[in-house]
């Protein structure tokens, strides 16, 4: 959220106006290093929240809270990631930012209480031992 806060207050959103690559590819020219940062950092969150979500599914352990949380977090990640597409595709639409923002929240949220039922389950099954 840091870096898409600062790409957007910068005014860095259409810096890279091709979606999902910058121009030249995977690695951009340096007038596009911010905006490929934002969307490398994004896709590598993307990835780490879908693997936790996958194995909470995987774990026999998992209570249901943090099924929940962690599958709301894996639907708000891709529900992101196809926003910021459109973002891009309608030119920074204002309404489009401010739901792009607002599901980013939500996300962050979800991703938080999966971490913190992480750490509950941990300490039972520690207390079990």
């Amino acid at each position: 959220m840091f870096i898409g806060g600062y790409v957007s207050a910068a005014g860095l959103g259409l810096s890279c106006p091709d979606w999902p690559l910058c121009p030249n590819g995977l690695l951009p020219d340096k007038e596009f290093f911010i905006e490929w940062v934002h969307r490398f950092i994004a896709a590598t969150t993307g990835t780490l929240i879908i693997a936790t979500t996958i194995g909470v599914w995987l774990n026999k352990n998992s209570d249901r809270k943090i099924k929940i949380t962690s599958t709301l977090a894996s639907i708000f990640v891709v529900t992101q990631i196809t926003l910021g597409a459109l973002v891009i595709d309608t030119k920074l639409h204002a309404v489009l930012v401010a739901i792009h923002l607002g599901i980013g929240i939500l996300l962050f949220a979800m991703t938080l209480l999966t971490a913190i039922f992480a750490f509950r389950m941990a300490k039972a099954i520690q207390a079990r031992a």
